[in-house]
């Protein structure tokens, strides 16, 4: 992927994590109603797998090796934060204790949820239309 992004679209890494009890990880930056799941925008040069690396270390406290990270594909969405905006995202699965997780930098939320409980909450778009229904299948 070239660093030149077309007008419209912000380019995310956005991770799907488990708890391994049917619990998917959903975070409300701060600022923000929506929750959606973590991750981030790369940085010029940074691979996808190597930017969601260094955003759950740096929103979340966690460190993971981009082995551990499980690929489940690029997907388009309506952005929850920039309106007139795309949000597309390079995907990938990962299961963490939720004792090792907890809110940092511009995280202001980090909670685990079911499918009925996260259905309560404003969700972005990305999030409602592809990578719940990952988590959840």
């Amino acid at each position: 992927m070239s660093d030149s992004v077309p007008a419209g679209e912000v380019h995310v890494s956005a991770a799907v994590v488990t708890d391994g009890d049917g619990r998917t990880l959903l975070v409300r930056k701060r600022g923000t109603e929506r929750f959606m799941a973590p991750g981030g925008k790369p940085e010029p040069g940074e691979s996808a797998g190597a930017a969601l690396v260094r955003e759950l270390h740096e929103e979340l406290g966690v460190v993971v090796a981009e082995p551990d990270l499980v690929y489940l594909g690029r997907f388009e969405s309506d952005a929850a934060n920039e309106p007139g905006f795309r949000v597309v995202a390079e995907a990938f699965a990962i299961t963490l204790d939720p004792a090792s997780v907890s809110a940092a930098a511009e995280i202001a939320e980090a909670r685990w949820l079911t499918a009925p409980e996260a259905a309560a909450l404003p969700l972005a778009p990305l999030s409602t239309e592809h990578l719940l229904p990952l988590a959840w299948a």
